[in-house]
């Protein structure tokens, strides 16, 4: 007995749906960890909220796969590359949260109403990087 997958088609790319709960490969694995839903904790609660722009984080992502390609010639000098890397998302994150607690604070402090729908975002924002830091 052969089991078909299902072709779907989702925003241009052609997605497999299995008839199984089971992967049949880690490709298969590793496109449904793409997949926003499958990003949601096990619990129903929401994605995790993104903590840089695409673009940036692929760019991070970039540098540090070319640090670890350059570990096997210099690890010397990639283990300080990886501690510049590090701490260059680090600061880029505290300047990102403050740009948006200040953004925040001067809509307050010229007394504009700022929407509940805004301050879930941020709190979100907030507790995602939080539950990703007590989970490292």
């Amino acid at each position: 007995m052969s089991i078909e997958p299902k072709i779907e088609k989702t925003d241009d790319t052609a997605v497999e749906e299995r008839t199984s709960d089971r992967p049949s490969s880690t490709a298969e694995v590793a496109r449904d960890l793409e997949r926003p839903e499958a990003r949601a904790r096990a619990d129903g609660e929401e994605a995790a909220a993104t903590l840089f722009p695409e673009n940036e984080a692929n760019d991070f992502r970039t540098r540090w796969t070319d640090i670890q390609t350059g570990f096997v010639d210099e690890p010397r000098r990639a283990v300080e590359q990886a501690d510049a890397l590090v701490a260059e998302v680090i600061k880029r994150l505290a300047n990102s949260f403050a740009e948006e607690r200040s953004k925040l604070e001067g809509q307050w402090g010229r007394g504009d109403d700022v929407s509940t729908e805004d301050l879930r975002l941020a709190l979100r924002r907030y507790r995602s990087f939080f539950d990703r830091l007590l989970s490292v």
